[in-house]
């Protein structure tokens, strides 16, 4: 017989329910879209009063999650970004240069005195006066690298270190310089992200290609020129030592020194030491503030690293002016006035509230570790955006008449339940889509289409069983019963084997084809609960109502 408890109805309609409210704010998108933007706003600290008709364009009580719309469907800046690995190799070795120094002296009574050299890009060389001590110096620079920790570098070390005549010659080994390779790359991918975040765009699509190389498609956003803006701004803090100033750029600053403007001295430029006391990197936390002035300001912390290093040097340099630098630009150049432990301390300047807050936020997400150069970029309108959603919606609504018109020629009643299923099915697609913030793309949306086809492919399994078994079974309610029994594992089997397959498509691809795994996966378990379920609840709740004696499917 054909039952179904009262709970059990009671949890399919609840499902269907839920899934159809989530799915609703997608058929008010423009109205919704608007209510988060200003919920953001109110967040961010600005008045509600001022955003009562944004926030009143949609009941509080209900859901607001939407399906994000991918660039090709919303337009957006696209970019292909390259990273300067070389860069991180020159760095490391200006950093390395103080320990090599000071492991040099320790062996000053064999190695004489030492005195940097210039080099190509990557290579750190260091002259000792006296070439008779050169194994000894070679072990005490040796000293200084480390084993490899990585899968592929394990019995190697960070540094290759040789020497030539009284020349000693240090580079990264080819190991770290692939670890280097890979740290970079994913601190990049890191950074660029957090600041993508930051700025309020929604589902930015960031991911590494081949070795050196960034994709970054970000929808909604105005143009190219803008999201460069946006990821070019390295905020490369450092605190330097102060040599000078000087009013003309064109003095010469001396070996390893370079010149740097000020901010708020016109025509005023200081002479720093290029290896910073402290950098960045060695940040923890930037948040805007006020000075004892009440003038915008940023107050910053360090790790116990840079707070140690910090506070070292202002114990040794009382009286000394030390520079605070961003991107090449020395924003205050205050005079060390007592030793300032716990690392911990505030950047002054001209700065308005604006300015602060967007400066915070660029310290927070780090400097780029390695400068980034753009080898393509496009800016895809709205209105081309709108082409695809116009074009996707046409050949969703064609195939979705098509299979309506399909089920109902073919099974009659039992076609007009699967439809109600069908439909069912597509709100239950949306509102999933919702519930887990994805993003959907045009490759998304063919994923649509192709579940509207197959969503009654369960239903086809079914119809047909039930004509088969209406010739044999006694009465039209066993029939419909052995047709749900006997096609369960055809329907089940079917499924699985396109569910992996969407699932391995998830797992190995990426962008768009993720999009159409996305879709194809949920609306695969969505077509087998509407059509287990929900088809058989309707044709239940049609059979205890007017107990036919005979049924034509």
């Amino acid at each position: 017989m054909l039952q179904i408890t009262f709970w059990q109805r009671v949890t399919i309609f609840g499902l269907v329910a839920l899934g159809l409210i989530f799915a609703l704010p997608n058929a008010f998108y423009n109205r919704v879209e608007v209510h988060n933007d200003a919920l953001l706003a109110v967040e961010a600290g600005q008045s509600p009063d001022e955003l009562t008709e944004q926030l009143s364009g949609w009941p509080g009580f209900l859901p607001s999650g939407l399906v994000n719309l991918g660039l090709d469907l919303r337009g957006g800046a696209h970019l292909l970004a390259e990273v300067q690995l070389e860069q991180v190799y020159i760095s490391r070795m200006d950093s390395l240069w103080p320990s090599v120094r000071d492991a040099l002296r320790d062996v000053r009574d064999s190695a004489g005195t030492v005195r940097r050299v210039d080099a190509p890009d990557g290579e750190l060389r260091v002259r000792i006066s006296q070439p008779a001590g050169m194994d000894q110096a070679l072990v005490a620079v040796r000293a200084l690298s480390q084993p490899l920790t990585t899968l592929t570098g394990v019995g190697q070390s960070t540094l290759d270190v040789t020497s030539t005549d009284d020349i000693i010659t240090i580079q990264l080994s080819e190991a770290e310089q692939l670890a280097t390779n890979d740290r970079t790359m994913a601190q990049s991918l890191e950074i660029i992200r957090r600041r993508v975040d930051e700025a309020g765009t929604r589902e930015p699509t960031i991911q590494r290609q081949g070795d050196d190389r960034i994709l970054i498609q970000v929808p909604g956003i105005g143009s190219a020129t803008e999201l460069k803006e946006l990821i070019g701004t390295t905020a490369q803090l450092s605190f330097n030592a102060v040599v000078g100033r000087t009013s003309d750029a064109d003095d010469p600053p001396g070996a390893r020194n370079f010149v740097a403007p000020s901010v708020d001295e016109d025509g005023v430029y200081y002479i720093l030491q290029k290896t910073p006391v402290v950098t960045g990197e060695e940040l923890t936390d930037a948040q805007p503030a006020f000075d004892r002035n009440g003038r915008p300001a940023v107050s910053f912390r360090f790790n116990p690293t840079g707070a140690r290093q910090f506070g070292d040097y202002t114990a040794e340099n009382i009286g000394s002016p030390f520079a605070i630098v961003l991107d090449s630009e020395v924003i205050s150049a205050p005079v060390i006035q007592a030793h300032i432990p716990g690392g911990s301390g505030i950047i002054t300047g001209s700065f308005s509230v604006e300015e602060s807050t967007h400066l915070a936020v660029l310290l927070r997400a780090g400097a780029l570790p390695a400068e980034v150069t753009y080898l393509e970029e496009r800016t895809i309108g709205p209105e081309l955006g709108q082409d695809s959603i116009d074009a996707g919606s046409i050949a969703a609504t064609v195939a979705f008449i098509a299979v309506l018109v399909f089920m109902v020629l073919s099974y009659g009643t039992f076609g007009i339940f699967a439809n109600i299923a069908l439909i069912i099915n597509v709100g239950l697609i949306f509102g999933l889509l919702s519930m887990i913030g994805a993003t959907l793309t045009l490759p998304g949306i063919a994923g649509i289409v192709l579940t509207i086809g197959m969503a009654v492919d369960a239903n086809v399994l079914v119809f047909e069983r039930i004509r088969e078994e209406l010739k044999t079974a006694k009465g039209p309610s066993r029939a419909i019963q052995l047709g749900y029994e006997k096609a369960l594992s055809a329907i089940i089997d079917a499924n699985i084997t396109t569910f992996l397959t969407a699932l391995i498509l998830y797992v190995m691809g990426s962008g768009p084809v993720r999009g159409f795994a996305i879709t194809l996966g949920l609306g695969i378990v969505t077509s087998v609960f509407t059509a287990i379920y929900v088809t058989r609840l309707l044709i239940v709740i049609w059979f205890d109502r007017r107990r036919p004696k005979t049924i034509e499917v």
